[in-house]
């Protein structure tokens, strides 16, 4: 049995969608859990807040769930064409574990899905090569959801079986 992170980025309709996956992980056997980035208490990374403060208490939690999971959801909604702040944010802080940070991402399967007023193309390519760089194996096939159209289930459902059979 696999255990995947599921992340929300913001907790509109991405939260929806992750919740979405989750149930489809959970309905194949699996073990799902959901985390929305939004409501993590982290404050903007800069190197001054690390150095005067440290890493934010909320970070251990999502690193133990992250690391953890025997793979990763990533549900993003489109900022200007790029990544939202809640998720380029966790990750950045993430990285701050200059020791072990590395084993976190490496070979980690990752599928990526977005829900988007706009198109979502732009989201999925800033994950991915994000997500690429940091040693993740990102799934070939995502799911955008533009303008508040669902995803299908059956694509839901395929994006998680093949998630799952890199698990």
């Amino acid at each position: 049995m696999a255990t995947v992170a599921v992340l929300a980025a913001t907790n509109d309709r991405n939260l929806a969608l992750a919740e979405r996956f989750a149930a489809a992980i959970t309905a194949a056997g699996h073990e799902a859990s959901v985390t929305a980035l939004s409501d993590l208490s982290m404050p903007i990374f800069t190197t001054e807040e690390s150095k005067a403060n440290g890493a934010p208490a909320t970070l251990d939690a999502l690193w133990d769930v992250l690391s953890a999971a025997d793979g990763w959801l990533v549900c993003a909604p489109e900022y200007n064409g790029a990544a939202p702040p809640t998720l380029v944010n966790a990750i950045t802080w993430l990285s701050t574990r200059w020791n072990d940070f590395r084993a976190l991402f490496n070979g980690r399967p990752v599928g990526l899905a977005t829900s988007s007023g706009g198109g979502g193309e732009y989201i999925i390519t800033a994950m991915r090569n994000q997500f690429l760089f940091l040693g993740c194996d990102v799934i070939g096939r995502s799911i955008i959801e533009k303008g508040g159209d669902e995803a299908k289930q059956e694509s839901v459902e395929h994006l998680v079986e093949r998630l799952l059979a890199r698990c």
